[in-house]
């Protein structure tokens, strides 16, 4: 059967609601249609103009806008989308954290799925299996950086654990007028083209007067020999960053009653940008880590990778507007949302946070991976055969920022230093529990060692040093239990996803390691996941980094399908 025929055309689904007697079709919202059991939604995707602060840009739009529409469905129903490309090129979307079919999956060559052809269409049938915040967006060439992408909010099948009086979706992401093919060819030519923020004499003068002369020299010197920059965080820079497609001065409002519970599902929805979000004046409750329930975490701010989500719970009392605040971790920009008992109200904006300086020990010099070799960084093929780490302690692996700050003259130091006020807490990647125990206790047979590498002034992101499809993909059996151990060698953040299934984050929490999607890897450090391989298909694996995705960081994740008495 062709991938075509996988999917259901919109005649087709409604003759097999037809035929199942599933008549007294309700109009949800305009394009979503919902039966008993059975829910249809259709996405036209087609380029068009948006307006953000008052200026006009190009974009990719699905049902119109950018984001598209929030999708609100329920555990446990089936449900259609229909997608229909009037691109001129071929499209595609993924449905990021979701269980489902492989072929339903929406990545172009991988579980036989090919992207929808200009002027086709093609019906996703996914069962829901799952509740909580996700997001979907294309996964064809820069699209997704053009508008492509939206959020999903699924309503458990049992009543939700999570009070809150009202919920309130707010999807991050980031913005140019440039398009995604001039920026990687860009980046090809240069690594450094788009980091504005290179230290300067001034700065020079400045280290010297806090480390002496001799350790504001070395510093430079080494910075130097590696032909890197300590304010290179970011790779892209120069975004405007949005919240649900508005801009600053668009002021996006989530409306409350002073007593209300706010449940606020924020979304990193962005190409290339991780966040730090707060909201000055109010403490934050983290409920959920991507779409799955977590132990509560009160925290005054939390940083946020690509491809991630985090729920949480406010409880703003007076009668006043608040600022949600998400600042990229190069501090080029910011993002607003105002939370206000009425519109045209507008919170105060704090002045941006310095922007973080990396050191050495974020390239691994200080740490258990120096002698890197960073100009090349290729790291020879994956290690699938180092089955005893018992010894190993995989909760202590830097997952973690600090909960406050030492205090310190001049910039933050260090790729996990957010600049939190003195005080404040931020959420540590060691702060999840999730809130159920592991449906799987088993100890891992079978250690994967993913080296996260790359040619710098190439532009070239790969893993064990392959590029996406020049290396051997991982192939595990069908049940086995794993170990990927993601070894940052790079001076960037990495956060890698998985499709089809959940990494359990090996954060110290023993038989309540939360479920995740995307972790973050940060520069020069490690994190270890598990995961059972219960999903049958061919999963991609990769950086969430849009450009680090393009230019190499993927690699396929193949389960094998069970034996025929495990299918029986």
């Amino acid at each position: 059967m062709s991938i075509k025929q996988a999917g259901l055309s919109r005649r087709d689904a409604l003759k097999l609601a037809s035929a199942a007697g599933l008549a007294g079709v309700a109009m949800v919202y305009p394009g979503r249609r919902a039966f008993a059991g059975l829910t249809e939604t259709r996405l036209v995707v087609a380029e068009n103009r948006i307006t953000i602060d008052g200026d006009s840009f190009p974009a990719i739009t699905m049902g119109g806008g950018v984001p598209g529409p929030t999708l609100y469905w329920r555990e446990g129903e089936e449900v259609l989308v229909q997608v229909e490309n009037r691109l001129s090129e071929p499209t595609s979307i993924h449905w990021h954290g979701l269980l489902l079919e492989g072929v339903m999956d929406g990545a172009p060559g991988f579980n036989a799925y090919s992207a929808i052809g200009p002027g086709e269409s093609f019906t996703y049938r996914i069962k829901l299996r799952q509740s909580g915040t996700y997001w979907y967006h294309s996964h064809s060439g820069g699209q997704e950086q053009r508008g492509m992408y939206g959020a999903i909010v699924i309503a458990p099948a049992t009543p939700d654990p999570v009070k809150a009086d009202r919920d309130h979706v707010l999807l991050l992401s980031d913005h140019t007028a440039d398009h995604p093919d001039h920026i990687l060819r860009k980046l090809k030519v240069s690594e450094g083209y788009y980091n504005r923020g290179k230290r300067t004499l001034s700065d020079l003068s400045a280290d010297i007067d806090r480390d002496g002369l001799a350790a504001a020299w070395k510093d430079r010197r080494d910075w130097g020999d590696m032909r890197m920059d300590p304010t290179d965080l970011a790779d892209v820079t120069g975004y405007r960053f949005l919240v649900n497609g508005k801009g600053i001065g668009d002021n996006w409002t989530a409306l409350f009653k002073p007593g209300e519970r706010l449940r606020l599902r924020i979304i990193n929805g962005s190409a290339m940008s991780i966040f730090d979000v707060a909201i000055p004046g109010l403490a934050m409750i983290v409920v959920a880590a991507d779409g799955q329930n977590v132990l509560p975490v009160k925290v005054d701010e939390f940083r946020i990778g690509v491809g991630e989500t985090y729920d949480v719970i406010v409880l703003p009392t007076e009668d006043r507007a608040y600022t949600l605040m998400a600042e990229p971790i190069d501090r080029s920009g910011y993002a607003r949302a105002t939370l206000a008992p009425r519109e045209g109200m507008q919170g105060e904006i704090p002045p941006l946070r310095p922007r973080t300086l990396l050191t050495m020990a974020d390239m691994g010099m200080h740490g258990d991976h120096g002698g890197m070799d960073h100009s090349s960084m290729n790291h020879g093929a994956m290690d699938h055969n180092t089955m005893d780490h018992s010894s190993m302690d995989h909760a202590a692996m830097g997952h973690a920022m600090p909960m406050t700050p030492a205090a310190q003259e001049g910039p933050p130091r260090g790729w996990e230093q957010a600049g939190t006020p003195p005080g404040k807490r931020a959420l540590r990647y060691a702060d999840l529990k999730a809130f159920s125990r592991n449906p799987d206790a088993t100890a891992p047979t079978t250690e994967i060692i993913l080296r996260l590498t790359g040619i710098m002034e190439r532009y070239i992101w790969t893993l064990n040093g392959h590029k996406f499809d020049h290396g051997d993909p991982i192939r595990v059996r069908y049940g086995e239990r794993v170990r990927l151990r993601f070894i940052n060698t790079t001076m960037m953040a990495h956060p890698m996803h998985l499709h089809g299934m959940f990494f359990e984050l090996e954060n110290g929490q023993t038989d309540r390691m939360p479920r995740k999607h995307v972790v973050i890897v940060p520069p020069g450090k490690e994190a270890s996941v598990v995961l059972t391989a219960n999903e049958p298909g061919d999963w991609p694996l990769h950086c969430h980094l849009l450009f680090h995705m393009n230019a190499g960081m993927m690699t396929r994740f193949i389960v094998d399908p069970p034996a025929p008495a495990a299918r029986s």
